[in-house]
């Protein structure tokens, strides 16, 4: 295994820790956007939206905590965080995939569902994957593939709640045109 130094950990909590504040502005400015408040959708699918979010939170702050604290204290610790970190993020899991399988709660968002699916199999093999690499107690090294993992889930999974946000807002859209437009009939047609 390749060892690894601070000044990668405290590069990679800073990408990390970019990529944590831009989701929490974009989470932000969608609560207080006009068009979510307007937004028509199940129940479900706003309980999954949520339970989502926490999750994308969690795999984000996973990839910021945990390489800080393996710059700073003993690789002991580390692991410990690692494993904190992942047994929350493992019960989250569990709940994302518990209200993504309630009706309506994917909308008609197909990647949705394909994200979540595939995020949960990512999640287990990035718990499984330090302690294949590295033994009982993984030296930091063992941890940068996992990490890499989280953080390309988590950017995976905020593009999938992105999409399946303007696939709901286009609905809306073509609903508003539709409403603001008058019918045409075959007399109000431009000539050519």
């Amino acid at each position: 295994m390749q060892a690894v130094d601070q000044a990668f950990l405290l590069a990679f909590a800073g990408v990390a820790g970019t990529l944590l504040g831009t989701f929490v502005v974009g989470v932000f400015f969608y609560i207080d956007s006009e068009m979510h408040m307007r937004l028509e959708v199940s129940e479900a699918a706003d309980r999954y939206q949520r339970s989502s979010i926490r999750w994308v939170f969690t795999a984000y702050s996973i990839a910021l905590f945990v390489p800080l604290v393996f710059a700073a204290l003993h690789p002991l610790w580390g692991s410990l965080a690692f494993g904190l970190f992942a047994v929350v993020l493992l019960a989250m899991t569990v709940d994302c995939v518990r209200r993504i399988l309630a009706k309506g709660a994917s909308g008609s968002s197909r990647a949705l569902v394909a994200n979540q699916w595939i995020s949960s199999v990512v999640l287990v093999l990035a718990i499984i994957l330090p302690w294949a690499l590295g033994g009982w107690v993984p030296p930091p090294g063992a941890f940068v593939p996992s990490l890499l993992l989280l953080l390309a889930t988590g950017f995976s999974s905020t593009a999938a709640l992105i999409m399946a946000q303007f696939d709901a807002t286009m609905g809306m859209v073509d609903e508003a045109i539709a409403n603001t437009s008058p019918a045409r009939t075959g007399s109000d047609r431009p000539k050519r």
